[in-house]
């Protein structure tokens, strides 16, 4: 069975483009957060978690049944794993044909806060959601861990989070990775097309949003945390620990390109397309989509602005009452080995959480292992800052006033 992708074949180009579409559509194509769904936000969790807004008492768990029961149950995004030629998934065949561990994998998860919907009922009613573990956002994480709904990693069952990156090891919405630990990663940064720009690079917000050569056909995000936290990072503000005014004061930065009509609008991932045609000149963008932009038009730019570059993560995540915990974090140790990560991001294009993961690559795939969009230097690394976790309360805040710029 070979596993390591070609490039140039039109059938893995589709494949990627598959992923790429299911993948940021279905995470950003509704605005991040739409106001609409914050309701269900600030419900009260069941669970008394480190900082949650529960009754403060822990929840009770289900037995674990690992050892009876050799299966675990995963829910991920759709097109976000290793597929081969006849439709199986290397490396979960890996992982059975290991420890004996039958996973049932299910693409159920197409956005944050449809899935949180289906499962909050469950785990507000302290009961099994029918799931052993999942991949969340980290705006995600933050919340289930505020509301008390995932248990705490056994790390003695996932010996291969040592090899987690330095920069992914203690983040603000998790101090410690008590209860998550990183699938994959990304980067969001500033592209733009040289045929549009008359050769012109774009290789900084301040550029994106003043240079009067781009006016009226720029695109910013519809995904709150990465356009607010690109443009407070340009402003010389730490997105880990920023205040309400200062979001206000990015946000004053926004309304006023978009006044002056520097703006062409906001978009999700749809923006791929005209900045590949260059009717979009210049844009926020995530890594994922300009690698694969960059198959078809390798002249296209990509910068990751030395100010600071926002980095988010899908994270594996365990709930309360899940049967097959031990099995779950298993799991995540056989993802967590730089030979099985590195056949995941040979497919997938974002960036690999693993140490190790790049020697893998260059045996595995060495134009990707080449690239510092997927593999980035711990130079890059040390401009990639995560967006600070949000309570409820600045969730529906902050979320309300984004959207009245973007649709306004």
């Amino acid at each position: 069975m070979n596993t390591t992708p070609d490039l140039n074949n039109p059938a893995f180009r589709a494949a990627l483009s598959r992923g790429l579409v299911s993948r940021r559509t279905a995470m950003f194509g509704l605005a991040g957060v739409g106001v609409a769904a914050l309701s269900a936000c600030g419900s009260k969790g069941t669970g008394g978690g480190p900082g949650g807004t529960g009754t403060g008492a822990a929840p009770a768990q289900q037995e674990d049944l690992s050892d009876s029961e050799k299966v675990v149950n995963w829910s991920n995004w759709p097109e976000y794993i290793d597929v081969d030629d006849s439709g199986k998934r290397p490396s979960i065949e890996a992982f059975t044909a290991a420890t004996g561990i039958a996973v049932t994998y299910t693409e159920d998860y197409n956005d944050n806060d449809e899935f949180y919907a289906k499962v909050r009922p469950l785990l507000e009613a302290g009961q099994d959601t029918g799931r052993d573990v999942w991949c969340s956002t980290d705006w995600m994480i933050a919340r289930l861990i505020r509301q008390g709904y995932l248990q705490e990693l056994n790390y003695d069952n996932i010996p291969n989070a040592a090899n987690l990156v330095d920069s992914l090891k203690d983040v603000e919405f998790d101090p410690g990775r008590k209860f998550s630990l990183p699938w994959q990663s990304g980067f969001a940064g500033v592209a733009w097309n040289p045929t549009a720009t008359g050769g012109k690079k774009v290789e900084s917000v301040d550029q994106l949003l003043n240079d009067p050569a781009l006016k009226g056909r720029v695109t910013l995000l519809t995904e709150m945390r990465d356009t607010v936290g690109l443009i407070m990072l340009d402003m010389g503000i730490d997105i880990t620990s920023f205040t309400a005014e200062q979001f206000d004061e990015a946000l004053a930065v926004i309304q006023d390109a978009k006044d002056r009509g520097q703006l062409q609008g906001f978009t999700g991932n749809e923006y791929t397309q005209p900045l590949a045609s260059g009717d979009i000149a210049a844009c926020l963008a995530w890594t994922g989509d300009v690698v694969q932009l960059q198959l078809e038009n390798p002249d296209l730019g990509y910068a990751l602005p030395q100010k600071g570059c926002t980095l988010w993560s899908d994270n594996w995540a365990i709930p309360n009452m899940a049967k097959h915990k031990k099995n779950a974090e298993l799991l995540i140790n056989h993802y967590y080995d730089p030979a099985v990560q590195a056949e995941v991001a040979a497919w997938v294009n974002f960036i690999p959480p693993v140490k190790g993961t790049e020697e893998a690559l260059l045996d595995l795939d060495p134009e990707i292992a080449g690239n510092e969009l997927i593999l980035p230097s711990d130079e890059v690394l040390s401009r990639a800052h995560v967006f600070r976790g949000l309570t409820d309360e600045e969730e529906s805040d902050f979320t309300a006033k984004f959207q009245a710029i973007v649709v306004g």
